[in-house]
């Protein structure tokens, strides 16, 4: 199970701390989550909920990594909707609104958010897709309108604030 997320620093924003706490009842309230992360237009973590893991750095001798964390998540989230945002477009078929990749061993989920950011979710195998399907288009209706420049600026530094 995905690891609630901390704020990264006090002083946050009252629109930092609601992001943070919106992210907090994600994980929490959805069975099934193992990571989440919101990735900003230009690829850049914003909010995780394994702030922890997602600070730490690979060693260069193969140990133990953030391989699993949101991390991971924001790599292929942003990887992902670049590649889905090139399809759409190839393929006159407008906005990327959802990506799904389901595994033998879980699934991805991708949504975007109004100003070009992106929420991933990895989920167990087990996981209820409708179930958190729903509570990630609720995440983007509540956190889409909030995240102007400053707050994406703001939740930047925070991460980076974090390693």
């Amino acid at each position: 199970m995905a690891q609630a997320p901390t704020a990264h620093g006090k002083g946050l924003s009252s629109q930092a701390q609601n992001l943070h706490w919106l992210l907090t009842n994600l994980v929490d309230e959805v069975p099934g989550i193992r990571s989440v992360a919101v990735v900003s237009s230009d690829g850049l973590l914003l909010l995780s909920s394994d702030p922890d893991r997602a600070a730490a750095k690979a060693q260069p001798d193969g140990g133990d990594g953030p391989r699993g964390s949101s991390a991971d998540l924001a790599t292929i989230v942003s990887g992902l909707g670049s590649l889905t945002h090139g399809a759409a477009k190839l393929m006159d078929g407008g906005a990327v609104k959802q990506t799904v990749i389901t595994m033998d061993e879980g699934s991805v989920f991708v949504m975007s958010i109004s100003d070009g950011s992106l929420l991933g979710v990895h989920a167990a195998p087990d996981c209820d897709m409708n179930v958190i399907a729903y509570h990630m288009a609720l995440f983007v209706g509540r956190a889409g309108h909030v995240l102007t420049p400053e707050l994406r600026s703001e939740l930047r530094k925070s991460m980076e604030s974090a390693l």
